[in-house]
C-alpha cells in the first residue's frame, strides 16, 4: 500500500509495515474497540453518515496503551532490565505503566503538577513510581530527560517516537476494516503521535481520504506549526483538553502531518465542555476534553459541508480519563447555558 507518491514522503518515519507489525505485536494486549455510529449527528447536524470510534473504552481508558505497548515491546532484554521512564499528562503515563506492570518492568512516569488526580492515582494502581514536576508538559519532559540520565532508564516517548506512532495507527485499520470507504476522519491532536499514525495507515489506503486534526485555541502547537510549514510553539493558556496540552509538536509528528494532514480545526473551550456534555446526556459517552475535541468541531460548524454532507464521517472519542469534579462542572456549566445550546448528540 506505500506506494501512494504522498505516503513515500514520510515512509521513512512511520509506514504501513511498522503500523502492521505494531498490529500483530500488540493484538494479544489491547482491545479492538467499538464504532458506533450518531443518529444525531448524522441527521442532524452534517447530514452524512457520523461514526463515533470509541478509543474510551481501551484498556487503561485511552489509546495510548497501543503506542505505549508497541515501544515497550519492541525494547530489548538489556533496555528492559534497566526500567523505563516516561513524561506524560496521565494516559501515555498509564499505558506505559499497564504495560510494564504486564512485562515485569520497572517503570517510573513524571507528571505536571497540574494532572488530574484520577491519572495520577491509575497510574500508581498499575504499580508505576509518579513524580509531579513542572506546570506543564514542556517543564514535566525536561525533568524526565534529567532522570534518565541520571538513571539509564529507556525513555517511552509519548508521540515523537516510530513505534508509538505506529501502534496508535493500528486504530486507522480497525477503522478501515468497520468502513472501508470512510471518506472523513477528525482526530484530537497534542503532539502529533495520534494523528500521524492514523493518516499514514489511513493514507496508505486511500489518498483521497479527508485527515482533519482539531486542536483549543489556547494551546495548538501543531496546528500553528502546520499553518506556519515549520515547527511553531504556541500555548495562551491552560486547556479543558489537558491530554492534548501540548505547546510544541514533536519533530518527526510534524514532518508526517504536514505531508498527509489536511486542514487543522480550532475550538474553544466553551465549544469543548459542550461536545463533553452532548456526548454525556445522549450518547451515554464518558469523555475526557481531548476526547471530546472532533465532536466539538462537528458541532462548532466549522468544518466545510463538503467534507460532510452525504460522507462517511468517522470522529475519534480518544479517552475517557477525566475527574468526577471536572464531569460534574461540566454538567453543571452545561444546565446554566441549556437554553443556548446547540443540539446533542446521541
Amino acid at each position: 500500500m506505500t506506494t501512494n507518491p504522498i505516503v513515500l514522503q514520510t515512509a521513512h518515519i512511520v509506514n504501513i509495515g511498522d503500523i502492521e507489525a505494531a498490529k500483530a505485536r500488540i493484538k494479544p494486549f489491547i482491545r479492538e474497540t467499538p464504532m458506533i455510529q450518531s443518529m444525531y449527528l448524522s441527521q442532524n447536524v452534517v447530514k452524512g453518515n457520523v461514526y463515533l470510534k470509541l478509543e474510551n473504552m481501551q484498556y487503561t481508558g485511552s489509546f495510548k496503551f497501543r503506542g505505549a505497548n508497541n515501544k515497550i515491546n519492541s525494547l530489548t532484554e538489556e533496555q528492559k532490565a534497566k526500567g523505563i521512564i516516561a513524561a506524560s499528562a496521565g494516559n501515555h503515563a498509564q499505558g506505559v505503566a499497564l504495560t510494564a506492570k504486564l512485562m515485569g518492568i520497572k517503570a517510573t512516569i513524571v507528571m505536571p503538577e497540574t494532572a488530574p488526580i484520577a491519572k495520577q492515582k491509575a497510574t500508581e494502581g498499575y504499580g508505576a513510581t509518579v513524580v509531579l514536576k513542572g506546570d506543564n508538559f514542556n517543564e514535566t519532559r525536561l525533568a524526565m530527560e534529567e532522570m534518565a540520565k541520571e538513571t539509564g532508564m529507556t525513555i517511552v516517548h509519548p508521540y515523537d517516537d516510530r513505534e508509538v506512532m505506529a501502534g496508535q495507527g493500528t486504530i486507522g485499520l480497525e477503522i478501515l476494516d468497520y468502513i472501508w470507504n470512510v471518506n472523513t476522519v477528525i482526530l484530537p491532536v497534542g503532539g502529533g503521535g495520534l494523528i500521524a499514525g492514523i493518516a499514514t495507515a489511513l493514507k496508505s489506503f486511500n489518498p483521497s481520504i479527508h485527515i482533519i486534526g482539531v486542536q483549543s485555541g489556547n494551546v495548538h502547537g501543531m496546528a500553528e506549526s502546520f499553518k506556519n510549514r515549520k515547527l511553531t510553539e504556541h500555548r495562551d493558556g491552560p486547556t479543558i483538553a489537558d491530554g492534548c496540552d501540548v505547546k510544541i509538536a514533536g519533530d518527526q509528528t510534524y514532518e508526517v502531518v504536514k505531508h498527509l494532514v489536511d486542514e487543522f480545526i480550532l475550538v474553544s473551550e466553551d465549544e469543548i465542555e459542550h461536545a463533553m456534555k452532548d456526548l454525556m446526556q445522549r450518547a451515554k459517552i464518558i469523555t475526557e476534553g481531548a476526547g471530546a475535541l472532533p465532536t466539538a468541531a462537528l458541532l462548532s460548524g466549522k468544518i466545510d459541508s463538503k467534507y460532510l454532507e452525504g460522507k462517511n464521517i468517522v470522529a475519534l472519542v480518544s479517552g475517557g480519563n477525566v475527574d468526577l469534579t471536572r464531569v460534574s462542572g461540566v454538567i453543571e456549566h452545561g444546565l446554566k447555558i441549556a437554553d443556548t445550546s446547540k443540539g446533542v448528540v446521541g
